[in-house]
């Protein structure tokens, strides 16, 4: 039956996708017998408005991608539509098919070619083929084959042109890569040049990794707009200042791979032909400027030779060298020259020392200030964090709520959450939460507290390992059984709340170096975050046990069981469903704390409680309602039913030997047993029987079970 169905599917599918195309193919028909004369003018009217209609719908949804992933089916229905006007046109021009104006038809299938997608542009030609050919056929009464030519033509001009034009643009869109790349890799150079990102080390930095994608803050943008700050402001310092000194060039020249390379960053002058760089920091001027820290000057005709970046012999007799120095670190050269042999003065020197200054400011500014709008950024994620673990309420909401979280500061391939329950003094350790491909199998294991990382950062509340650097041969995770896929980078976080340890968070990634110190201290306090709302989480989830259950059995107690049952009752009510109440009570529970003591009645009542958990069904609710009573209510339950359980429990009951330190000890129940509708519409009249019921079995001799009987005299058993 599987494959038909499938069978089925796919045909439903196939014609869905094809329902375009024959809609246009209809319409062609209708073409076919409007060039024979066969259609009337009043039905001709009528079937160009559909196909303007259709034709408009079909645009509409291309040029929208109303489904994007279904292009192709798309540009199959606009362009056979387009083909039907095509022909339309031709027929209507002078000479039809056989005059001047047919090969339309090649311009039109060459376009289609163009901005179709290649699946679309073969339906749209053999359309097209298809077309003519019903149309010489039945309205020129022309043999088929005599389209054959121009199916040829058509064939070689789509063929043709998909290949040459697809080509074309896909070279334009590879150097338009390459050119978008190379200025994004100019831009992050310039800023690692300008520390305003770190060079790429082990912590990957977000901006040069594509393994973490950049969030909608954009921090490529925000780059790129800092490094134009600066730029412009170089500028225009370098502009003023060669017109305040009569220069004929004022250049910086920036360091980089360690100082021992110059580039040329930005230039105010005269002269277009200018080298950019390279340049070696140690030689000439510039090493003497560099090494001495003082700006150096040398006026005389040698001075040309000392700046390398003019591509051809300039005309200066001067030139002066200003080392850039930030917070006493060598940072660059700005370089200055004059066409006149005159000596740069005092004056000049401290101006172009307040110059330099100048520059390492306005970079040292922009460094803040991308600095700030970052720590803005992970803030108002760490913000977005806190919203979400605050609406969390429940362990796996919180949980959900970590993982999704951390994901927003990170980038990791899978995530794992242990708890660790405190068993003595070793404690065990499970693992409730797993995501990411080989994480599955892990989900409800348990191990003992051991070596592993895990077990580490559990007793050490550190996150492990350093950097984040993982080598699965080496290093164990869980146990040696239970491990994690085999990826390079793995970070344990402890979920710690005032150095007590509720558990960890596993994170690992297939990029090498993905948790540096910058990741991993944001990781830190969102862990720290996720323990205090699951450690919140538990208490909630303490406080309703508290406010539901019974604080000696664990069962619901008089309130909780009093608002089920009413709800249970209407419910039958409604659906008209039967349900029995049972009421049971430990047969002389007095006689057994005066003789035993309380401590060993209350063992008597949680071992009576454990029966009736064992006994009952899951949709059954059973609670205590004080002392030795207990109350099942029972959905879908008549009375035989109710009868039955109610023996099951008698008897396991008196079958369960308790041992004390009296000697063995055995204890018996009676039941009361009414049922809904027959004993009662609400919970009081039902109640009401069912203690009636109950006191039959108590003067009846205990140890039994009885059902009330609608109709007898109160107490009467069934």
């Amino acid at each position: 039956m599987d494959p038909l169905v499938r069978a089925a599917l796919s045909v439903q599918e196939l014609a869905r996708r094809g329902l375009g195309t024959a809609v246009a193919a209809l319409f062609g028909a209708m073409l076919v017998l409007h060039a024979g004369g066969a259609l009337p003018p009043s039905v001709a009217v009528v079937v160009a408005g559909a196909y303007g209609a259709s034709l408009g719908f079909r645009a509409y949804r291309r040029l929208r991608r109303i489904a994007p992933r279904k292009t192709a089916v798309l540009d199959a229905d606009l362009f056979s539509h387009l083909a039907v006007l095509v022909f339309l046109v031709i027929l209507h021009a002078p000479g039809g098919l056989d005059g001047p104006y047919y090969p339309a038809v090649y311009a039109f299938v060459m376009l289609t070619a163009a901005f179709a997608r290649p699946v679309a542009t073969v339906v749209t030609a053999c359309f097209a083929v298809l077309l003519e050919a019903g149309l010489g056929e039945f309205a020129f009464g022309r043999a088929a084959k005599d389209v054959l030519p121009h199916a040829v033509l058509v064939a070689a001009f789509s063929v043709l042109n998909l290949l040459v034009f697809r080509a074309e643009i896909t070279r334009v869109r590879r150097l338009s890569r390459a050119r978008l790349d190379g200025e994004l890799e100019r831009m992050r150079e310039d800023a690692r040049s300008y520390r305003l990102i770190g060079a790429p080390t082990s912590a990957v930095d977000p901006t040069s990794s594509p393994f973490h994608p950049a969030p909608k803050g954009d921090p490529e943008r925000l780059l790129r707009s800092s490094v134009d700050h600066i730029h412009q402001t170089l500028e225009f310092s370098l502009r003023l200042l060669r017109r305040s000194l009569g220069l004929r060039t004022a250049a910086l020249l920036w360091a980089t791979d360690g100082g021992s390379v110059l580039t040329l960053r930005a230039i105010s002058t005269d002269d277009p032909d200018v080298y950019r760089g390279p340049f070696r920091a140690e030689e000439g001027l510039f090493g003497a400027a560099s090494r001495s820290g003082e700006p150096i000057a040398l006026a005389d005709s040698r001075a040309r030779r000392h700046v390398p970046f003019y591509k051809t012999p300039p005309p200066i007799e001067s030139v002066c060298v200003v080392p850039v120095r930030d917070h006493g670190s060598h940072r660059g050269l700005l370089v200055v020259d004059r066409t006149e042999r005159s000596p740069f003065s005092p004056a000049d020197l401290a101006l172009l020392s307040g110059v330099s200054d100048f520059v390492v400011r306005a970079i040292e500014n922009e460094r803040v200030f991308v600095q700030l709008e970052r720590a803005k950024v992970e803030q108002g994620k760490l913000y977005r964090a806190v919203d979400c673990l605050a609406a969390a309420t429940t362990e796996a909401q919180v949980i959900e709520a970590g993982v999704s979280s951390a994901r927003e500061l990170a980038s990791f391939d899978f995530a794992v959450v242990t708890l660790f329950h405190r068993n003595g003094r070793e404690g065990v350790h499970e693992i409730c939460a797993a995501s990411g491909e080989g994480t599955a199998e892990l989900v409800g294991q348990t191990f003992r507290h051991n070596g592993g990382l895990v077990s580490m950062v559990v007793t050490n509340k550190h996150p492990l390992p350093f950097r984040g650097d993982y080598d699965g041969e080496k290093q164990m995770v869980f146990t040696k059984r239970l491990k994690p896929p085999a990826v390079p980078s793995l970070v344990v976080l402890p979920l710690s709340v005032h150095d007590n340890v509720l558990g960890t968070l596993v994170l690992g990634a297939s990029q090498k170096g993905a948790f540096g110190d910058s990741v991993r201290t944001t990781l830190e306090v969102l862990s720290r975050h996720i323990a205090v709302s699951l450690a919140n989480a538990r208490m909630v989830k303490r406080l309703e046990d508290l406010a539901t259950t019974d604080g000696l059995t664990g069962l619901y107690n008089k309130r909780t069981l009093l608002e089920l049952g009413k709800q249970k009752i209407r419910a039958a009510a409604r659906f008209d469903h039967p349900l029995s109440v049972l009421v049971c009570d430990i047969d002389h529970f007095k006689k057994v704390n005066d003789t035993h003591g309380h401590d060993v009645g209350d063992v008597v009542i949680k071992g009576f409680a454990d029966v009736l958990r064992r006994t009952k069904r899951d949709t059954d609710a059973v609670g205590r309602f004080g002392g030795e009573e207990f109350v099942l209510v029972c959905e879908e339950t008549d009375g035989e039913g109710a009868k039955l359980l109610g023996e099951r429990i008698r008897q396991e009951l008196e079958a369960t030997t308790f041992h004390v330190k009296d000697g063995p000890l055995q204890v018996t129940c009676s039941v009361g047993i009414a049922t809904f509708p027959e004993a009662g519409t609400d919970w009081e009249q039902l109640f009401k029987a069912t203690d009636e019921a109950l006191y039959a079995s108590k003067r009846g001799g205990r140890n039994r079970v009885t059902v009330h009987a609608p109709g007898k005299k109160k107490g009467a058993a069934a």
